[in-house]
């Protein structure tokens, strides 16, 4: 339908421990493509809840016009549900085989409906979905992370919505499913509201909506475009906190001065009236008179200062925090000539399957290349980068690593001890490294004050990885290879743009697993691998999408 679209009214929500989630949130998603951006934590997945019914508000209202689709990001199925239970097309399959087979009972018509077709229009959708081999009674067991998510969004689909919620759509999808899943959403007519770290997908939104907890703002046009606005913005309210200090310190003069001058004008009328020897009553009304003079110019300037100080503290609290991470890392240069890696053949058998083909994986990297490993989910490429740590062993082939140490963050982050702080695993560390030395390193990724002493099972997904980040880039020795496996995954937009500008200081190479393209161009890849079916080739850098 041609007005789907979201309204919310007065909309609050509190959890029931007391913590308030939004306050009388007002705003209306219009049809279109709509992207909801905000930092982890503002509340993105429980609005989505909400809209979707899963949450009910504490006060408010939300309404929605035509038929609702609502894709989460943990879906919450068995692993020995099947395809087509997932799709929810599992009894009018059953309806449809009793039908054919001859029973011609009354609830069977009921249940089929109008989706005599449902089968086909089935394979269509899981065919534009990259999924059109799957059997509809293989069990989810079965399946990757990236194929029952994508299943998911297939039996939204068939649902054939007006409204469509998507709450991180392209999590776990390598990049051929991400591209799929660009298609269709390009081709979506109804009302799309989405969920997502992914600037890719954000840049085919038609409007980008920025929540925080008092409103939500809308900005026309995509993600780039919202780039730039808040840019924008963001140098208007820099200027505006400049000019507002520099009238506070113009004030400031300006209050001294007055002062000064009614000091003056106080002791030259005392003078004055001794010179001319008045009565001592003339001499205390000219007193008094330079004194109510000089108070009420005090006043008068007083009020100008705090007025200046109240528009610098508005100045101030319009503009956005930028947290940006600024490294300098000279300890991880390798020289150019240097192979970091060599290996020639390289065979391994994991779990009775084998992860290369019989010819082996030949991989070398020299001097400080960046190197992009892309391929399909379950292809091997965690394995091929353990294999790069020494953390696995290949059973057949040549291999050289060498002299230096190799630091390897792989997606589970686990590289820290969960019960030190944050300080005390770097202390662990660069063990050699003065106390100052470190507290300055953690500063640098951000970690100040009191920060830096919180205890690592505490921290979210983006602090852990800035503080596992600085274990591995400030350890002794530096890191000459270093190692990241999905390292976007879990971020919100502001924790990309950190690691982006924290590998900006790294001068060693780096191999990094990731599905996230503009991630991969934005850290300057130079070399583009693709690890498919047990073979490891060099490929093209693809187009920016």
């Amino acid at each position: 339908m041609s007005d789907a679209r979201i309204v919310c009214s007065n909309l609050s929500f509190t959890w029931p421990d007391d913590t308030a989630v939004f306050r009388d949130l007002s705003f209306t998603v219009p049809g279109g493509r709509t992207g909801l951006v905000a930092p982890n934590g503002a509340g993105k997945s429980t609005l989505l809840r909400l809209i979707a019914g899963d949450l009910r508000a504490s006060r408010g209202s939300v309404t929605v016009s035509g038929v609702l689709g609502y894709l989460p990001q943990n879906l919450p199925l068995t692993s020995t549900s099947n395809v087509a239970q997932v799709l929810g097309i599992a009894p009018v399959l059953a309806a449809l085989a009793a039908v054919e087979s001859g029973d011609a009972a009354e609830e069977h018509f009921t249940v089929i409906g109008s989706d005599w077709d449902i089968e086909e229009r089935t394979r269509a959708q899981l065919e534009r979905l990259g999924l059109g081999d799957l059997a509809l009674t293989r069990e989810l067991g079965t399946l990757s992370g990236g194929q029952i998510l994508t299943l998911g969004l297939a039996a939204q689909l068939l649902r054939r919505p007006d409204v469509l919620l998507l709450d991180e759509p392209t999590n776990n999808l390598d990049i051929d499913a991400r591209h799929r899943l660009y298609e269709v959403l390009e081709e979506w007519s109804g009302c799309l509201l989405v969920v997502a770290h992914d600037r890719p997908l954000l840049d085919r939104m038609d409007r980008i909506a920025e929540l925080d907890r008092a409103e939500i703002r809308f900005h026309s046009g995509n993600f780039t475009a919202y780039e730039a606005s808040v840019q924008a913005a963001r140098e208007v309210a820099e200027k505006n906190v400049r000019t507002a200090e520099q009238q506070v310190k113009r004030e400031k003069r300006d209050l001294q001065l007055a002062r000064e001058r009614a000091a003056r004008r106080a002791g030259n009328a005392a003078r004055t009236v001794g010179d001319a020897g008045l009565p001592k009553i003339f001499a205390g009304t000219m007193k008094r008179n330079a004194q109510e003079s000089a108070a009420r110019a005090g006043q008068t300037h007083n009020a100008r200062v705090d007025q200046a100080r109240d528009r610098l503290d508005q100045a101030q609290r319009a503009v956005r925090e930028e947290q940006r991470i600024v490294l300098d890392l000279p300890g991880t240069e390798v020289p150019a000539g240097r192979t970091v890696f060599h290996g020639e053949g390289l065979r391994l058998r994991l779990g009775g399957r084998e992860i290369f083909t019989e010819d082996g994986v030949d991989l070398t990297i020299r001097g400080p290349e960046r190197i992009a490993l892309t391929g399909p989910n379950g292809a091997g490429k965690s394995t091929l980068l353990r294999i790069l740590a020494g953390a696995l062993t290949p059973e057949h082939g040549e291999l050289r690593r060498a002299e230096g140490r190799v630091a390897y963050l792989s997606q589970r982050l686990d590289l820290l001890d969960p019960d030190l702080t944050v300080a005390e695993n770097l202390a662990a560390s660069a063990p050699r490294m003065p106390a100052a030395g470190r507290m300055n390193a953690l500063a640098r990724l951000l970690f100040r004050g009191p920060a830096a002493h919180r205890t690592v099972r505490d921290l979210s997904g983006g602090e852990l990885l800035r503080a596992s980040l600085a274990c591995a880039l400030f350890a002794e020795p530096a890191p000459h290879l270093l190692l990241l496996d999905e390292p976007t995954n879990n971020l919100d937009l502001i924790g990309v743009g950190q690691l982006e500008s924290a590998l900006e200081g790294y001068q060693g190479a780096f191999v990094v697993v990731s599905h996230d393209e503009r991630f991969l161009r934005e850290v300057r890849v130079q070399r583009w691998l693709r690890f498919d079916r047990g073979r490891l080739s060099q490929i093209a850098a693809p187009d920016p999408v």
